[in-house]
Order: structure tokens, then C-alpha cells, then sequence
């Protein structure tokens, strides 16, 4: 702060709380920050998209730590994301938080028919199959299989993500490579993570002993199923 300049003050907290007051309260603080700070004032989404992937990792280690203080604060980190990349469309004229949040409501009441239409889904399962098939008959999507992969995945995520598509889709995606199962895992859940677990960890020293990048490795292996299960998308196979 320069010499001789007068602090701003901060939007304040509602002392009554509630939701839909402390929201307000955020927001206007992130649009403070977006007008007098300078680093704020610097950021674009692709600038600011590496501190919101962070974010989401920091999120995910105190979940799974099962550190429910230090969750709290990593989402609120994560939600201050949310809430500045909302600003930079309401900036460029093309959305706003209500539109953001209207059309997660949407979607997500839409994606659900189980709950509220007449479709049947018992099992998690056939949650996602139904979810898979929704979205693919949405307007708007992108054509081809993996269309809407992000790129930027870690290539476990991108390997799994790639692997649902293809079989949403009707591709065994072991089969489309010629490739066999594994070893199975274990029934019980618990020891079938430790093992999966171990599995991995076996592979990742296999590739250091030999000098090799598995990440790159399955990076490749994925493209070789993005290839083959999908060679050619084009309009007249749908959307993603």
C-alpha cells in the first residue's frame, strides 16, 4: 500500500450469518479484490486456472485425510475460485454466478430422471450409465466419444475417464486394444484399494528401473483406445 493511503475496508460478515447473506458478503469482497488488488486485477481464466487445479488437490488430500478442519478451509480456497472465474464471464458479458448456479440446477435435475421422472436406476451403476446417455443427447456437446476428455487430466484420471466413454459407449476398452484383464482384485473393498494400490506402486518401479515415464506410457496407451474406439468422430455420431 502506498505511503499515506487509506486501508479499504472489507465487505463485512453478517453478524446474523445465514447463507444467503455470507455469499454476498464473499462475492463483494471478490469483486473488491478484482478492482484494488493488483495481482487479482492481473489474473485471466488462464492464469488463474493452475491455482484452481491446486486447489482442488489440496481439497481432495484433506478428504481423504479425513481432516475436517483443514477441508473446511482448503473448500473455502476452492470456492473463492468459483466465485472469481464467475466474475471474469459476468465481465465479458457472459454468464454470472445465478447463471452458473441455474445451470448446474438444470442439469442436474435433468440428469436425474430416476428421482424425478420416470426412469428406474437401483444401483450406482446404472446411475452413471443413464448419466453417460444423457449427456451424450444433450445439445451443445462436442462430437466424437472423448470430445469432452480434458486433456489436462493426470494420466490415471485421463486413462479412467476414457475407459468409461469408451465403454459407455458400447467398446470393451480392453478388448478394443487386445489387451486381457489383470489379476483380479480382492472382494472386500478395503483390501481391494490396498492391493490396486500396490499394484501401481509395483508398476511405477518397473518404469524408474527401466528409465521410462509411465505417466507418457499410459498417456500413450490411452491414445491408442482414443484411436481405435474412435477413429474418425465426425457431427453425424452425436455428441460426447
Amino acid at each position: 500500500m502506498p505511503e499515506g493511503a487509506v486501508p479499504a475496508s472489507p465487505p463485512p460478515l453478517p453478524p446474523e450469518g445465514g447463507t444467503a447473506p455470507t455469499r454476498a458478503a464473499l462475492d463483494a469482497l471478490v469483486r473488491q479484490l478484482r478492482e484494488l488488488c493488483p495481482w487479482d486485477r492481473a489474473q485471466d481464466e488462464r492464469s488463474i486456472v493452475p491455482h484452481t487445479l491446486d486447489e482442488a488437490y489440496e481439497v481432495a488430500d484433506a478428504a481423504m485425510a479425513g481432516d475436517d478442519a483443514h477441508l473446511v478451509d482448503e473448500l473455502g480456497d476452492l470456492l473463492f475460485q468459483v466465485f472469481f472465474l464467475t466474475l471474469l464471464l459476468e465481465e465479458r458479458g457472459v454468464s454470472d454466478l445465478e447463471g452458473v448456479a441455474r445451470g448446474l440446477h438444470e442439469k442436474l435435475v435433468r440428469r436425474h430422471p430416476h428421482l424425478y421422472g420416470d426412469a428406474v436406476a437401483d444401483t450406482s451403476g446404472e446411475v452413471l450409465v443413464a448419466w453417460d446417455a444423457i449427456k451424450r443427447g444433450e445439445t451443445g456437446r462436442k462430437a466424437g466419444m472423448f470430445a469432452e476428455v480434458p486433456e489436462l487430466l493426470p494420466a490415471l484420471l485421463h486413462a479412467r475417464k476414457s475407459q468409461r466413454r469408451a465403454a459407455s459407449g458400447g467398446v470393451d476398452p480392453l478388448e478394443a486394444l487386445g489387451l486381457a484383464p489383470g489379476e483380479p482384485l480382492p472382494a472386500d473393498d478395503t483390501a481391494a484399494f490396498a492391493a490396486l494400490g500396490d499394484d501401481l506402486y509395483v508398476l511405477v518401479d518397473a518404469a524408474r528401473r527401466r528409465g521410462l515415464d509411465p505417466e507418457l506410457a499410459l498417456r500413450a496407451t490411452t491414445a491408442r483406445l482414443r484411436a481405435t474406439a474412435n477413429p474418425d468422430p465426425s457431427p453425424d455420431q452425436g455428441p460426447a
